[in-house]
């Protein structure tokens, strides 16, 4: 996916970058496939703000994207690449032989008309579907299962990828975006190539409208508030007593950067190496 610039005619259009959509073959969504979805503006069934930050954006609807891929040992034809408003990564319609519809995440490389399977015999190219041991190691993978028939978690967003980099007995190992090394069950079903929209990260918004339009709103910095209102506010100017030059903090007082993860959690022994590392970490 590439960026198109614009010429500087306004201060919004100075450093603005944004899709070209090139990709994109089908404007109107599949109608079967679409269901409402009510804004919650950040907040919870009792009506209190749990995440800051959001409220407003365009209305969307939700398209049910399978991520389980259940129709298995039935070939599919690409109907056409789509935009979808609730996720950063597109999505292709497929249709099954059968005359079935279906989304799913669209791969780099996913063409109009290619045909895609899933299945233990489905051949290991883009668009397919298969359990973990089955694919050649080395390959690029997303829409990992964590549990087996519970649907893809790992590496669905723009760009994201995994890679399958061994097997020990009934577990792979596989390398995911983040750079730790985990062990999977090799019954979990992965779909082959690199989730597309690849240039994702590099868009720039250009104005503060086009972020409240994707329903995100104005964030203020903790140090120019008050004491009263932030841990990180108050001192004359910028003080490095009390206006926020002290340790991070949250608004409710909490230290930031510290590990939240426990300690002997369950999971943990399927951990091969973490992804923050001395070896990893870059000065």
């Amino acid at each position: 996916m590439a960026l198109k610039k614009f010429r500087p005619y306004t201060p919004s259009n100075r450093y603005k970058e944004l899709p070209s959509f090139e990709e994109i073959t089908k404007d109107t969504p599949e109608k079967s496939l679409c269901f409402p979805l009510k804004k919650s503006g950040g907040r919870n069934n009792r009506g209190r703000i749990t995440c800051r930050h959001r409220g407003g954006g365009h209305k969307r609807k939700y398209r049910l994207v399978d991520f389980k891929r259940m129709k298995r040992d039935v070939s599919a034809k690409v109907e056409g690449i789509e935009y979808d408003p609730n996720r950063s990564a597109r999505i292709a319609l497929i249709t099954y032989e059968d005359g079935v519809k279906s989304y799913i995440i669209a791969p780099v490389g996913l063409e109009v008309g290619a045909k895609v399977e899933a299945g233990e015999n489905a051949p290991p190219k883009v668009g397919n579907a298969l359990p973990l041991s089955k694919v050649p190691l080395g390959s690029d993978i997303h829409n990992v299962e964590l549990i087996p028939g519970r649907g893809g978690s790992i590496a669905r967003s723009a760009g994201g990828q995994a890679t399958l980099s061994n097997m020990e007995g009934k577990y792979a190992l596989v390398k995911l975006p983040s750079g730790e090394i985990r062990k999977i069950n090799s019954a979990c079903y992965c779909t082959i190539g690199r989730v597309g929209n690849i240039n994702h990260g590099d868009v720039v918004a250009g104005k503060a409208g086009r972020t409240r339009w994707l329903g995100i709103r104005p964030t203020v910095r903790g140090m120019c508030m008050n004491p009263v209102d932030h841990p990180n506010g108050g001192g004359e100017g910028k003080s490095k007593s009390g206006g926020g030059r002290q340790h991070l903090k949250s608004p409710w007082g909490h230290v930031k950067g510290q590990k939240t993860r426990k300690k002997y959690k369950a999971s943990s022994k399927f951990i091969v190496k973490r992804r923050k590392t001395k070896n990893n970490r870059t000065r």
